[in-house]
């Protein structure tokens, strides 16, 4: 965890100091440009078939004239059924057969035998599926091209004679030098070779705090400058930067995925060929050998009516739906029921650490007085918050915050100034308040102002091998106090990773951009072992890469920018919705709304209880058609016999998916 601990001074009312630009805090990413839905033609023709059979319902069921009720059923059949029409033709030019088209056909089918209802349902949920994928595929895009707008558009580029220019920042060159002033966004990937400051850049590598930069640090592209003044020489090409880079590889995840499927849908190919084969000879054999047509086409009619796949459709979609609404009521947005079976698949979980593991805000976890200071607890806070206050960098607030949640009052401060990586000084009821990293306030050596006793540095050890971010308080020049400062875990966390270890069989692993060293201390609090930190956002994506190659299906689990490659190109990807970013939001195949942790686990389980019913209900729908396909072929089977036993399977396969619609479904979420 970084310990560098610039400040940012707020100027005070009477206009005593000169007013730095204002500090960006954390940034996130900006909101993209949204494509509106009813801009969607899938949109437009599904909202109208759906107004038309709602608009039909009534007088049908009221028994109204027929051609009220028909011709608004006819229009919800034309609205929502061409365009599936017109791909399932499509794609029967090309000499295949999808279920679109054979959907179209059976609830052509319904009708040309009366059920219109039926078919006029069917062509409506087809229409708001393909609707639904609509949105999806255009918020995603809206997001990405959100993501280039965390780069600069111009940039101050220094000239050789020490003038400056202002140049648009995606015609900077390798070798140019570049001017960030306090508060902007770096213009390119660089390195500094002038000034010092802190840098926010959180959204490249996740880390919670600004991060200190000197001559000879590496900074990226869209990260957020702190107080002071950075020159950096360009290093790469802007096509070719970090945050560019995060933009194509979301892109290219997204369009290498393999295809999203139900599983019935994977033999929709055979299925759909074979029974328009079966029913071609049903009607044709008994013609052949002298059935007369009438009773042929009787036949066929019906043999079609009893194999039709709508029972089967239905064995998937209504426990999918359910899982999707009760994980909706528990605060799990899952954006499809291709993503709600998905996440019943995934044997391996990567998570990223800052905002996912922990709560992503700095707290403070300890209160230090020294021996010999003269200060007890709340006293030492009182003090270090007074000197904070005009400040309004994370260590900061989190110092002021938990000074307000005790209900301490602060004393005003004089003279507040800060210093770029070193801290803050001010005057506090007349003595000289410094705050800052404790190498430093007091680099190794300097003993001249510690006074015997003080064993601060004792301290400063204790709390930073206890995952803390170590601030050192003096006063008049002495030391008289610690605060250690840390992203506090979860509460939930070790129990969701023993839960998605018993899930999966396997621990998961954690992929952070954060350092090492924090990484590791955080995974040995909830138990795990396999550990990558330092991360870029390409090297996230390689490390799931080369787990599916092996045949894992991941469950990537992040909620930044940075994480957004690796969520487009896992099995499935879910982000933490309270602190995620727009891209991470958009990028999700799910979305844990409330922020809570043992959710994940939750949803993985109620994702394979749908699937479990699925097998049930293809098992219902298989006797069922099998029964009455048999029935037709070796007997007679009456036609509204034939349509009732179709209805009684879609019906029953309907209601045993509806149950997990009931509260109790729901998982115990870990821990709980």
């Amino acid at each position: 965890m970084p310990s560098s601990l610039d400040r940012r001074p707020v100027p005070a009312p009477d206009g005593s100091r000169p007013a730095p630009s204002p500090d960006p805090g954390p940034v996130p990413a900006p909101s993209p440009r949204r494509t509106r839905a009813y801009a969607l033609p899938e949109v437009r023709w599904a909202a109208a078939a759906l107004g038309l059979f709602l608009l039909a319902l009534p007088p049908y069921l009221l028994g109204g004239p027929a051609w009220l009720w028909g011709t608004l059923f006819a229009a919800a059949y034309a609205t929502g059924g061409w365009e599936p029409g017109r791909e399932g033709l499509k794609a029967l030019r090309e000499r295949t057969l999808d279920v679109d088209l054979l959907m179209v056909v059976a609830a052509l089918g319904a009708a040309a035998i009366g059920e219109v209802l039926d078919g006029a349902l069917l062509i409506v949920i087809f229409a708001t599926s393909g609707a639904l994928e609509a949105v999806a595929t255009a918020r995603t895009a809206d997001s990405v091209r959100g993501l280039l707008d965390l780069a600069p558009a111009t940039a101050t580029r220094l000239l050789a004679d020490g003038s400056e220019e202002t140049v648009d920042a995606g015609l900077l060159a390798v070798g140019d030098t570049v001017l960030v002033r306090p508060g902007e966004r770096v213009g390119a990937d660089g390195r500094v070779v002038g000034g010092a400051s802190e840098v926010d850049q959180a959204t490249i590598t996740g880390e919670p705090l600004p991060v200190a930069k000197e001559t000879g640090d590496e900074v990226f592209a869209g990260t957020v400058n702190g107080t002071g003044a950075l020159r950096v020489r360009v290093g790469r090409d802007p096509s070719d930067s970090v945050i560019a880079r995060i933009v194509r590889m979301v892109e290219e995840a997204s369009r290498t995925k393999a295809p999203t499927q139900l599983f019935i849908e994977k033999v929709e190919q055979r299925y759909s060929v074979s029974m328009v084969l079966a029913t071609l000879a049903v009607f044709g054999v008994p013609l052949a050998f002298g059935d007369d047509l009438t009773s042929a086409l009787l036949r066929a009619m019906t043999f079609m009516i009893v194999a039709s796949p709508c029972a089967v459709v239905l064995s998937t979609m209504p426990p999918l739906l359910s899982a999707i609404a009760n994980a909706g009521r528990h605060g799990v947005l899952a954006k499809s029921a291709v993503v709600m079976e998905r996440l019943g698949q995934v044997d391996a979980v990567a998570l990223d650490k800052t905002g996912t593991l922990t709560e992503g805000t700095p707290r403070l976890t300890d209160v230090r007085p020294l021996p010999g200071g003269g200060l007890d607890a709340d006293a030492l806070l009182r003090l270090a918050a007074s000197a904070e206050h005009p400040s309004e960098h994370p260590l900061a607030r989190a110092v002021v915050g938990a000074a307000r949640e005790r209900g301490l009052a602060l004393a005003p401060a004089d003279g507040f100034a800060a210093a770029p990586g070193r801290g803050v000084t001010a005057t506090v009821g007349g003595r000289r308040v410094e705050i800052g990293s404790p190498a430093r306030l007091l680099p190794d050596g300097d003993h001249a102002r510690v006074a015997p006793g003080h064993d601060h540095a004792r301290v400063v050890r204790e709390l930073e091998e206890a995952g803390s971010t170590a601030v050192l308080v003096l006063c008049d020049g002495r030391p008289v106090g610690v605060l250690g400062v840390a992203d506090r875990l979860r509460p939930d966390t070790a129990a969701t990773v023993a839960a998605l270890t018993r899930l999966t069989g396997r621990a998961p692993t954690l992929l952070t951009g954060d350092n090492e060293r924090a990484a590791r201390r955080v995974a040995g609090r909830v138990g795990i072992t396999d550990v990558r930190a330092g991360l870029l956002p390409e090297e996230k994506v390689a490390a799931v890469r080369a787990w599916e190659a092996e045949g894992r299906r991941v469950l990537v689990v992040g909620d930044g920018v940075n994480d957004a490659p690796a969520l487009a190109a896992a099995h499935c990807g879910v982000a933490m919705g309270r602190a995620g970013s727009d891209l991470a939001l958009e990028t999700a195949d799910a979305v844990v709304v409330r922020d809570e942790l043992a959710a994940v686990p939750a949803v993985v389980a109620l994702s394979r209880a749908a699937h479990r019913l699925v097998v049930q209900n293809l098992v219902i729908a298989g006797a069922f058609i099998a029964v009455l396909v048999a029935w037709d072929l070796c007997g007679t089977l009456p036609l509204p016999l034939g349509v009732a036993g179709h209805e009684g399977s879609t019906v029953l396969v309907g209601l045993n998916g509806l149950r997990l619609l009931r509260s109790s479904a729901w998982p115990r979420p870990a821990g709980s």
